[in-house]
């Protein structure tokens, strides 16, 4: 894989966010923090602090109570509807529910970024095998969703997140089920595609693999982002 060009300044800026669902208490108070371009970051803290409802914010699936979100250099606020999904294929996301396509075999779910980017089809009958192998799911490309385990829908999930070389990616919990080595496996894809470009913030509880990479981490306390 090639380097990205250059980016500099922050992706993803948050400045004072504040997030409530419905009318009950904020939940993330006062947030500010910058992911600058090319960085690492690992965001931890207990379970229920907010890491996913944070990760959200930052892939536009939620809006904030108040606050300015700037992505790309686009302030979110004041981004028309029409402009929203061309940012959104800019960012590839790890879900912990997975969200793959029933219906659809381990390539296909892999490969729909690349379709929906206009992909020639040859490039995509190359790029995704490769990663599936990658990722050890070399024997799997025509099973479908339902026959595998959560390991693997775990693999798939990560696979379709990174297949286009996002520029930024958010990854939620992306080694929860699986097991050390593929765990570590998976951060040197992640860790492959951030020295080519991309900017990556993971999600996780798993302290020792935090330790482990030696990278920054930020962490959620009382709905406030510290740094670890």
């Amino acid at each position: 894989m090639r380097a990205k060009p250059v980016e500099t300044g922050n992706v993803v800026q948050l400045e004072k966010i504040g997030l409530r669902y419905g009318r009950g208490p904020e939940i993330l108070q006062d947030i500010s923090l910058a992911l600058p371009a090319g960085s690492f970051h690992f965001l931890t803290g207990p379970s229920g602090a907010g890491k996913s409802s944070l990760l959200g914010l930052m892939y536009l699936a939620l809006r904030p109570s108040r606050g300015r979100i700037t992505i790309f250099d686009r302030d979110i606020a004041r981004a028309r509807r029409f402009q929203l999904p061309a940012l959104r294929r800019r960012i590839g996301v790890v879900f912990q529910d997975f969200r793959l396509l029933d219906h659809l075999s381990t390539l296909d779910n892999v490969a729909l970024p690349l379709r929906v980017s206009g992909v020639p089809e040859r490039d995509v009958q190359k790029f995704v095998p490769d990663l599936l192998d990658w990722v050890g799911l070399a024997d799997q490309l025509a099973a479908k969703p339902p026959t595998l385990s959560g390991g693997q829908k775990q693999r798939v999930a990560i696979a379709r997140a990174v297949i286009g070389r996002p520029d930024l990616l958010l990854a939620d919990e992306p080694t929860g089920n699986v097991d050390d080595s593929i765990a570590m496996r998976l951060m040197y894809l992640f860790e492959e595609l951030n020295r080519l470009g991309t900017t990556v913030l993971v999600a996780t509880h798993n302290e020792a693999l935090v330790q482990r990479l030696n990278r920054p981490a930020l962490r959620i306390e009382d709905g406030q982002v510290v740094r670890a």
